[in-house]
């Protein structure tokens, strides 16, 4: 789309074909607006695809206000987006494409057929049909000095203009699927300030395991465990052991915290509870029973069930004479504590938090030091925990931005 003749259907041009870029596509298309869609990738919606390779977790079913209580500091903000297109919403949406869902036993929301495949070629279908022109391979590089947007594209550069502009370019995170934060120092540029992006749903790093723990059981699961940072809840689930330290769906939930206490306090130590069904009383009595001839690993396997993975990580981190005090011993199984120095690199991180902030939007998710420039989706300053909610917040930013930039053009 290069800079051309006068013409009379408004121009929109969306940067990023994710989730939130492709919903804002079709919020215009369908009222009529000429909509181009630029791509720096080979197609469009790349993590997206990867997102839904273990099963396509479009979002979940859990009562509305526990729901917007996992988008943390920025509750307030993503609730705004999610008035309109809630969770619900995004279901009644994605049955109009011809794609059924069904609720998992965790109360994660999946198309029936768990892949996201079908979906977004069914969405992209009706983009299609709608008019919406996607461009891929298209890498945008800023501005010209006339404030002509400038473009990568195989056959060399190009620049457009248009009546209303979306950046959706995604975090920091997965940089091979193309939302690698180099929209960042292009906005600074501009004056736009940023916050500092930082991995999201990441694994963490401990100062060093041992050589046994790392050759025995790197990449074991720890399962019906849980952990508690400071005074909150204990969370319930599951984490693995890495090479390094921790990952998993545990760890996720807690990882916003977590690296906040890291970035104040240069650590974080998080307790763990190997044993969350058993009151402490109740383990402390089964251990203090006598184990005769056995050994210490085949007692804590009779009485309570420990060994494999659970019983290294006893050993590896609860205090050494504990092993020969039933009360000392049980209370490390409730309260084992795991200090944790660092996240993994943001670009393994599963997603990342910070980007724009929204003091710096109108309520159509307009930059306000840039009129008639959007942002939406992941490059937004918000975060939160896997099980649906990236993707829920991610598409109702892009309905949002979309509706802004309706109003925009129309206010013109």
């Amino acid at each position: 789309m290069t800079d051309s003749a006068p013409h009379s259907v408004p121009r929109a041009a969306i940067i990023g074909g994710g989730p939130a870029g492709l919903m804002a596509a079709e919020v215009l298309a369908l009222a009529g607006i000429r909509v181009e869609l630029y791509d720096a990738m080979p197609s469009v919606g790349r993590k997206f695809l990867l997102a839904g390779v273990g099963g396509m977790n479009i979002t979940h079913s859990e009562a509305k206000s526990a729901f917007l209580g996992r988008y943390g500091q920025r509750q307030n903000e993503i609730s705004r987006l999610l008035a309109d297109f809630d969770a619900e919403a995004l279901c009644a949406w994605i049955h109009g494409l011809g794609i059924d869902t069904f609720v998992g036993t965790s109360g994660r929301v999946f198309p029936t057929d768990m892949k996201a495949a079908p979906l977004l070629r069914a969405w992209l279908k009706r983009l299609r049909e709608l008019g919406v022109q996607i461009h891929t391979r298209h890498r945008w590089l800023g501005w010209k000095a006339d404030g002509a947007l400038r473009l990568a594209t195989p056959a060399g550069e190009i620049n457009l203009r248009a009546d209303a502009t979306l950046l959706a370019l995604g975090g920091g995170s997965w940089g091979r699927l193309g939302s690698d934060g180099a929209w960042v120092p292009l906005l600074q540029a501009r004056g736009i300030k940023t916050a500092p992006l930082q991995p999201s749903n990441c694994g963490f790093e401990v100062t060093g395991w041992s050589q046994l723990l790392r050759e025995k059981f790197a990449g074991a699961p720890l399962k019906n465990v849980s952990l508690r940072l400071g005074d909150e809840p204990p969370r319930l689930g599951e984490f693995v052991l890495t090479e390094t330290g921790v990952e998993g769906s545990l760890v996720y939930a807690l990882s916003a915290a977590i690296r906040q206490r890291i970035n104040q306090q240069g650590r974080a130590t998080v307790t763990l509870d190997l044993l969350p069904q058993s009151p402490l009383a109740k383990v402390q009595a089964a251990l203090s029973k006598p184990r005769g001839a056995h050994s210490m690993a085949k007692h804590l396997h009779r009485q309570v069930g420990i060994d494999g993975v659970k019983a290294a990580l006893l050993r590896e981190l609860a205090a050494k004479g504990c092993f020969t005090e039933p009360a000392r011993l049980a209370a490390a199984l409730k309260a084992l504590p795991l200090t944790l120095v660092r996240p993994r690199p943001l670009d393994e991180a599963i997603s990342s938090a910070g980007g724009v902030p929204f003091e710096a939007l109108d309520k159509g998710l307009m930059l306000e030091a840039m009129p008639g420039l959007f942002c939406a989706g992941e490059m937004l300053d918000w975060e939160a925990p896997t099980g649906g909610y990236l993707l829920t917040a991610c598409f109702a930013s892009g309905r949002a931005a979309g509706l802004g930039m309706l109003d925009w053009l129309h206010n013109r």
